[in-house]
């Protein structure tokens, strides 16, 4: 397993985080790793290119990327942006559904914690193919939010609250102040101050839980990677399929834009990755939309 450019300079701190998911999906998914050190280093370049140490630190993570390129050139993630943004996009969402779903459950525990933190370094990770979707937007902020506010809970013996209730108001609050930040309690874009660490040696997943096949990355504020393993899916149900797409045709003369072509492709790359994780469910909702927004124009 390839480590890291070291030392990280000071500067560089903000995206310490990401490389260490890079690192820890070296193996696991080196897509995920690939393109989690090509945000690092265009973050790294955006703060400070110039000074020596950051300079060198820069230039050795070009090269682990160049290489890592060569070895996945016959890779359609890396050669295709669309493929390799529906590829993070779809890994991203899968980790925010999985802690979303435990959380709405009531089932509080270390690896959903990790899995909501890393849910928001991927949502970071795809700015590197363009700007976010809103919907990406709320979901990077939401997970954020979530990962300390749990964590902070249990830290102090408290039972956190299920899904939203509670902090609507005050990331609305935030957002009102036009700043985009979030509560104190939160990890913010700019660097995180470290949050106490939290031993993740052991972590277990309840009987049940439906996780993706794969393990996040640590909690903010641990200096260790911890050893766990990988967490295997269960079987999903497969969403009903709307009765009025089978035997579809076109309603009359649908006019389609170069933008709803660009949308329907993007649905289909979508399912596609989805599938690449065998998760059904997903990739029926994306053929689902990309048939509607086919037949009818209208999404």
């Amino acid at each position: 397993m390839a480590s890291e450019p070291n030392p990280l300079p000071q500067q560089f701190k903000v995206i310490q985080h990401h490389l260490r998911t890079a690192l820890e999906h070296e193996q696991r998914d080196p897509v995920v790793a690939y393109f989690c050190r090509l945000y690092a280093m265009q973050t790294g370049m955006k703060i400070d290119s110039k000074t020596p140490e950051c300079r060198k630190f820069l230039v050795k993570l070009m090269d682990q990327l160049e290489v890592m390129k060569k070895q996945l050139g016959d890779n359609e993630s890396i050669t295709q942006d669309v493929v390799g943004n529906a590829h993070i996009e779809n890994y991203a969402y899968k980790m925010f559904l999985y802690a979303d779903t435990e959380d709405r459950a009531g089932r509080f525990h270390k690896n959903m914690i990790k899995s909501f933190y890393t849910a928001s370094l991927l949502y970071d990770v795809l700015t590197v193919f363009g700007e976010l979707t809103e919907e990406n937007i709320q979901h990077r902020k939401y997970a954020k939010w979530k990962a300390a506010y749990i964590h902070n809970c249990l830290k102090n013996g408290e039972t956190p609250m299920s899904g939203p209730i509670g902090m609507e108001d005050e990331l609305l609050d935030n957002e009102n102040k036009g700043d985009g930040s979030l509560p104190q309690s939160s990890i913010s874009d700019k660097p995180p101050e470290p949050m106490p660490t939290a031993d993740l040696s052991n972590i277990q997943v309840p009987p049940g839980a439906h996780a993706p096949a794969n393990t996040p990355a640590e909690v903010p504020g641990s200096s260790v990677l911890p050893s766990t393993p990988t967490i295997q899916p269960v079987p999903q149900s497969v969403p009903i399929i709307d009765p009025s797409l089978y035997g579809v045709k076109p309603q009359g003369e649908v006019r389609l834009t170069p933008e709803d072509y660009a949308r329907a492709q993007k649905y289909c790359k979508y399912a596609g990755s989805a599938l690449q994780y065998e998760d059904v469910g997903t990739a029926v909702q994306n053929l689902q939309k990309a048939l509607k927004l086919l037949t009818t124009g209208r999404e």
